[in-house]
């Protein structure tokens, strides 16, 4: 049998299920999820690999108007995704009455790859429901197959998983097969650090933060690493801190607890806040950061 192997991206419209899609996919979990919209922000590979496949899963931000340059780099990562796909895998919540933005819609509508459409969250809905969404996509995106899933309790995840298979090109590999992932332990860190921050904070905070992983040691006991956490406003920073330390110090504790479990090895984490007013729409900032185009 031939070896097949491709680009196989997830897009969708924010807080959809994308994530909990790819890491049930991948079997690992690479991207976070929350019950917030917009946690993803960069574009994050997971890499699956059988004795004759090897599929480059792509998870992407949610679909979005843009507010700050931090929104049109996110955006960016969305286009890309839609022009170097081998399989879109595009998700949308049977509870969601948000339309696709139009120029993504009209995207899809011209592509010629494969599009597998993801009506997630079925668990939550009712036949008729779906019966009636089913028929509205038909005739809205007519070169999409559908397929009704949900990714939380992994319904129809290893049928996604054989149409991922039956569909994608015939192709040497793009990675080593031992290759998990294209991010770095400092990435999936400072994602691990901002997942607690959008678990722990309310309003308006977790979206004016950024985490920046500034030292990464490992030493034969331990591994160390200070952090620095950037709010926009002066007044988020007694919020992240709490009264006395307190909320700082849960979120540390929070988030070695889940980095050791990740790294597979006791870590020494220092928690430090800083004031940027400008880092969301700072050009050179942004790139430092991975917002690159």
């Amino acid at each position: 049998m031939a070896h097949k192997a491709g680009f196989v991206n997830i897009i969708g419209n924010p807080n959809v299920g994308k994530s909990t899609l790819m890491n049930a996919l991948v079997g690992e979990r690479l991207s976070i999820i929350t019950s917030k919209a917009q946690t993803t922000r960069h574009r994050i590979m997971g890499i699956v690999n059988g004795e004759d496949f090897q599929i480059v899963y792509s998870d992407t931000p949610g679909m979005l108007k843009p507010n700050y340059k931090l929104h049109e780099k996110m955006m960016k990562f969305v286009d890309v995704a839609l022009t170097d796909a081998d399989v879109v895998l595009l998700v949308t919540d049977i509870n969601d009455t948000n339309a696709i933005p139009e120029n993504f819609f009209n995207d899809l509508k011209k592509i010629t790859q494969p599009i597998l459409h993801i009506i997630n969250k079925i668990d939550t809905s009712t036949q008729e429901v779906l019966e009636a969404k089913i028929s509205f996509w038909k005739d809205a995106l007519p070169n999409s197959e559908i397929i009704a899933a949900s990714a939380l309790t992994k319904f129809n995840v290893s049928y996604i998983f054989d149409r991922i298979i039956a569909v994608l090109p015939e192709s040497p590999a793009y990675y080593d097969k031992d290759q998990l992932t294209d991010k770095s332990e400092r990435f999936f860190v400072s994602e691990i650090i901002r997942e607690k921050i959008l678990m722990f904070y309310d309003k308006e905070v977790p979206y004016s933060v950024e985490v920046i992983v500034e030292d990464f040691k490992e030493k034969p006991e331990i591994t160390v690493i200070r952090a620095v956490i950037l709010v926009a406003r002066e007044s988020q920073k007694p919020i992240i801190i709490g009264d006395g330390g307190r909320a700082i110090k849960k979120l540390g504790t929070e988030s070695r607890k889940s980095i050791e479990k990740f790294i597979d090895k006791k870590v020494y984490l220092d928690l430090n806040v800083k004031v940027d007013p400008d880092w969301r729409d700072n050009e050179l900032r942004l790139k430092r950061m991975g917002y690159a185009e």
